[in-house]
């Protein structure tokens, strides 16, 4: 059967955007050759929807575009996600799939599997299904799944549900079974859906088409990467990773195609861009600001920036007080140069200098600690909130995971914006970014510029070519991070070694290990206490934290509920 995947980029409550959107796909697919057209998982409403599902007027008019879909449909049929009404008990709302023919009644199934963990919140809002069967459509019968449908137990966090709908499709009759889904991006998980699905269709020797969103929605990027699969488990089709893509399967092709994953840094780089890009579009906002303090967390968050919106509309800050070393100042400079963006120079000298000034009599006799160092990044909070209300610029705030989760950051200072773009990237990983910026990436946007300005008119010039030696300076790499708020500051002075406190906290943070446990895998005791205890201390900073980009497994923010008021230890 020929499947047409329409790998969109729908926006969450953009009923009227996300219906052109499948025109558009559903149209280009069937003058393609499609049978039958899938969407993504809530391809009308967007997902997730959330609380908006609870205005009177959302699902009616989620469900007058279903209508209007099925005037729009022709000879090849379309599969399209969409919140129904439960008429009967339990939850008020349904996740849904309707399938659309030309001259037919619509027909539609239900999600049996409703997440609830991690980000996930469907229990909230959806009943589940109470039995599946499948569509015969063009004389195939059809097995419609909807997302955690077609998750089986091994690749969940544990036993989570008593029935398994594709084996109640599979039992029903069903010859193929397709799969809309909006399944967030984290690292290494394109590769875990792929060998789930591969080995579902071999253990029923059935082919199965999964059809993902693509596109940032708030703190969640949705990466595509679509894939069909052949009854024997075979890879027959992988659409695009992080970008749409509208593409005809034949279930019956005896073509098979190798898995494609990229590097762990270059997959990162991609969500990481087009979560940005995304946030920024959705939200209507069309510039950036960042501080540029010449080290690696805002060199790395610039090039994400520039990547995701273009050179004319980031601009950098140089805020430098008086610790900030002259090697810094250089860096951003360089990192702006190279980078082809605007940088404004605001030293925060003589503000600090005033400001202090101000609590001369109150803080007499008293010695400078933190809150003189914390007046310094809220100074440059200020600088930059003042360059966002004038000129409409959203605040990129640039602190990394490690740092955010032992509270090394200021609240209402580094950590205010608009945006946390890396605040899910451990301090090491930001590393790892960087080399891969200044090696693959560069030599990737070498490879472009050249191209664009061999294909440039003569005389009107080109494009100046990245850097040879990357463009992020190498100083900025390899000096020892610092905060720069008091003489010769380094952040191993505070914190332990980076390698170390990352490796702590994924245990603690993404496994959910307890300090104990953590301790019999032979870490040191006093250390996995230490950073324990800050990570619960801090909690109610990262309440007050800008939204930030989810790439891992677990991230602070929406996936991690813990209380500020609380006293457990384990």
């Amino acid at each position: 059967m020929k499947i047409g995947f329409a790998q969109i980029n729908t926006t969450v409550g953009d009923l009227s955007g996300n219906c052109d959107l499948i025109l558009r796909a559903y149209e280009r697919l069937a003058a393609a050759g499609a049978e039958l057209v899938l969407t993504p998982e809530l391809a009308i409403t967007g997902y997730p929807p959330q609380d908006l599902v609870f205005k009177s007027r959302f699902v009616p008019e989620n469900l007058a575009i279903l209508e209007k879909l099925h005037s729009r449909v022709g000879k090849a049929a379309l599969l399209v996600g969409f919140v129904d009404r439960n008429e009967g008990r339990g939850k008020p709302f349904r996740n849904a799939a309707a399938l659309l023919e030309q001259g037919k009644r619509i027909r539609k199934t239900y999600k049996s599997l409703l997440p609830t963990y991690d980000v996930f919140d469907e229990d909230r809002y959806f009943e589940p299904a109470s039995r599946v069967e499948p569509f015969e459509v063009h004389g195939k019968k059809i097995g419609v799944t909807i997302c955690e449908d077609i998750w089986t137990e091994h690749y969940l966090p544990r036993p989570l549900y008593d029935c398994e709908p594709v084996r109640g499709l599979v039992e029903e009759g069903a010859e193929i079974i397709v799969n809309l889904s909006s399944s967030p991006f984290s690292l290494h998980k394109p590769a875990i859906r792929y060998e789930m699905v591969a080995g579902l269709a071999r253990a029923h020797q059935l082919p199965i088409c999964y059809c993902n969103l693509v596109g940032g929605n708030d703190q969640l990027v949705f990466d595509g990467n679509s894939i069909a699969v052949s009854a024997a488990g075979n890879l027959i089709a992988q659409l695009a990773a992080f970008r749409e893509e509208k593409k005809v399967v034949d279930t019956d092709s005896a073509e098979v195609i190798e898995f494609h994953e990229g590097k762990t840094p270059e997959e990162l780089f991609a969500a990481l861009s087009l979560g940005v890009r995304d946030y920024f579009r959705k939200c209507n906002f069309h510039s950036a600001v960042v501080g540029l303090s010449g080290g690696v967390d805002s060199a790395v968050t610039a090039v994400i920036a520039v990547d995701a919106l273009g050179t004319e509309n980031v601009i950098g800050v140089s805020m430098p007080s008086p610790y900030s070393s002259r090697g810094s100042v250089d860096d951003a400079r360089m990192l702006a140069r190279n980078l082809g963006i605007k940088l404004l120079e605001i030293p925060i000298t003589d503000a600090f200098r005033d400001f202090k000034s101000q609590f001369k009599e109150i803080f007499k006799g008293l010695p400078e600690n933190e809150t003189e160092e914390n007046m310094q990044p809220r100074l440059r909070a200020m600088t930059l909130m003042a360059l966002s209300n004038k000129f409409g610029h959203l605040v990129l705030s640039t602190g990394n995971k490690s740092e955010l989760a032992v509270g090394y950051c200021t609240i209402y200072g580094d950590m205010a914006g608009g945006l946390a773009v890396i605040s899910d990237v451990p301090k090491t990983m930001v590393y790892e970014l960087a080399r891969w910026i200044n090696s693959d990436y560069t030599a990737r946007k070498a490879i472009e510029v050249n191209r664009h300005n061999s294909s440039a008119d003569r005389g009107r010039g080109g494009s100046p070519e990245p850097p040879r030696g990357g463009i992020i300076p190498k100083s900025t790499i390899e000096k020892a991070p610092s905060a720069e708020l008091k003489p010769n500051q380094k952040d191993q002075d505070t914190l332990p070694p980076y390698e170390i406190l990352d490796e702590i906290l994924h245990l603690y943070v993404e496994e959910n290990l307890s300090a104990r446990d953590i301790i019999a895998r032979g870490f040191d005791e006093k250390m996995v206490r230490w950073v324990q205890r800050r990570i619960d201390l801090n909690e109610y900073k990262r309440e007050q934290s800008p939204p930030g980009l989810k790439v891992t497994s677990r991230a602070f923010g929406l996936g991690r509920r813990m209380p500020i008021a609380q006293k457990y230890v384990d």
